[in-house]
């Protein structure tokens, strides 16, 4: 995929600023809140329009296709938001600055290995969807030591909401919030393209977009992607 005179970079900016006025319209602090472009199944292009845009972090769901984004591309912080196999990490490790869906003891192992005291999100399942990963919370409060006792840097949780109307996610928001609170974990990464309003409204302090910014994904994507089942699509 190539950006052009039609395709997603075009109006990148203006998106931005619509997607940063929808976070304020609900007092979203923008200064407290981080938003987090995510690129995939788009090109390099994309990738360089949003950081133009003055959007540094930017979200993969699929190792191989970070891996020859954070070849091609220099800047971003780069978030890995998607499932992920074990065995994919050594791929990306030198490149990740928060790995956001441990959900897991043995990825939280593997994470560590490869990248000793990486910062690291801790998914946990508000959907009850299989495909989109995540731990309930009794797990969660036990990888979030499991991950620490590895050495990570365990900065807070993050959640994929449910399918269907926004409000549907507001519960799991704010169980995610209520944890994050018990735990003593400042970042609370919920709210994507659909039901980002109900996130900021329920303490959000990230929101990973990628529709809003970019319109509909290309059929194909840029890169192959790796495993089935990620849970981002932004």
């Amino acid at each position: 995929m190539t950006g052009d005179a039609t395709g997603p970079t075009r109006d990148v900016g203006a998106a931005v600023g619509r997607v940063r006025e929808r976070i304020r319209a609900v007092g979203g602090d923008l200064q407290g809140i981080t938003l987090v472009a995510v690129t995939k199944g788009f090109g390099p292009d994309v990738v360089e329009a949003v950081l133009a845009a003055g959007v540094t972090d930017i979200a993969e769901s699929y190792a191989q296709e970070l891996e020859a984004k954070a070849a091609t591309v220099a800047g971003p912080r780069w978030h890995y938001v998607g499932r992920l196999q074990a065995n994919k990490v050594r791929k990306v490790a030198a490149a990740v600055s928060l790995w956001q869906s441990i959900d897991r003891p043995e990825l939280a192992a593997e994470v560590a290995r490869r990248a000793p005291g990486a910062r690291v999100l801790v998914q946990l399942d508000i959907s009850g969807e299989p495909t989109k990963g995540g731990c309930d919370e009794q797990s969660a409060r036990e990888l979030v030591d499991r991950s620490r006792s590895h050495g990570l840097d365990v900065a807070g949780l993050m959640a994929v909401g449910p399918a269907g109307e926004p409000e549907r996610a507001r519960p799991g928001f704010r169980r995610l919030a209520r944890l994050a609170d018990e735990l003593g974990l400042a970042v609370r990464s919920m709210g994507m393209s659909g039901d980002l309003e109900v996130a900021v409204e329920e303490g959000s302090t990230m929101v990973r977009v990628g529709r809003a910014l970019f319109g509909p994904r290309p059929d194909r994507p840029a890169a192959r992607p790796g495993p089935p089942g990620s849970p981002v699509t932004g």
